[in-house]
């Protein structure tokens, strides 16, 4: 006799989710795609993601759920995210109208080179200023929200005197040709967990979708104060000495 203790049991609800849906359709509000909407309209309200501008990605094991283009972020829906198999790159799922996200090859970059869990991109004033008060890296010291983000070559996070380095990157006219100069970026600075795009804005990555979050407060919070500290004449870099 075979056990069936252990058997789903199909219910009458799970009946009447269309087959292309079943992948994100769920009441936990923790599921990729329903946490993409409530970063989303987060990101929107801090003034990150206007105009249908930036992306979010979240990755669940081998699938990785993606944020559509042309979408105003705060009006985002479960049912408007695209579903994408890792390894073969393939779309396991695609909303009916919108089209894939220009961000994709870069989020994939993060998650095949770094393992991460999850990538964010925004427009934030502050990372675009900041782009236009550096040259090739943004670098700040001696601020206490330094601390939030991690070493990344090492265990632990930066210590307060420690000095955050971003790679600064030239945009480019289309946004799946920035993917060349991320990926150079990502080896030549083996701690960065961010990548900042000249007159564009930034890309912020995590092992988790929470730790990608609080990273991308945490460097916002430093280039706003940078660009503020630029105004005033204060080095953004303390001398020790």
């Amino acid at each position: 006799m075979t056990c069936s203790c252990h058997e789903s049991k199909t219910t009458e609800s799970d009946l009447t989710i269309p087959e292309n849906d079943v992948l994100i359709t769920s009441n936990d509000p923790h599921h990729p795609a329903n946490l993409i909407c409530e970063l989303c309209k987060t990101f929107y309200n801090n003034g990150w993601v206007t105009g249908t501008g930036g992306g979010i990605s979240i990755r669940e094991e081998n699938n990785i759920y993606i944020a559509p283009s042309g979408v105003q972020k705060e009006r985002m829906v479960p049912t408007n995210m695209f579903v994408m198999d890792l390894k073969t790159h393939e779309y396991l799922r695609k909303p009916e109208v919108y089209k894939p996200s220009a961000c994709t090859p870069l989020f994939l970059s993060a998650y095949e080179m770094r393992d991460a869990g999850a990538c964010i991109h925004t427009h934030s004033q502050a990372a675009v200023m900041c782009t236009l008060l550096f040259d090739k890296v943004f670098e700040i010291s001696s601020i206490e929200q330094i601390k939030a983000l991690p070493k990344i070559t090492e265990a632990g996070n930066l210590w307060y005197s420690d000095k955050l380095v971003i790679p600064i990157i030239e945009n480019t006219e289309k946004e799946e040709d920035l993917t060349g100069a991320l990926q150079k970026a990502i080896i030549e600075y083996p701690s960065a967990t961010a990548v900042l795009v000249r007159r564009h804005g930034i890309y912020v990555w995590g092992p988790t979708v929470w730790k990608a979050k609080v990273y991308n407060e945490a460097i916002d919070y430093l280039l706003e104060l940078a660009v503020k500290m630029k105004q005033m004449g204060i080095p953004t870099v303390k001398n020790n000495s």
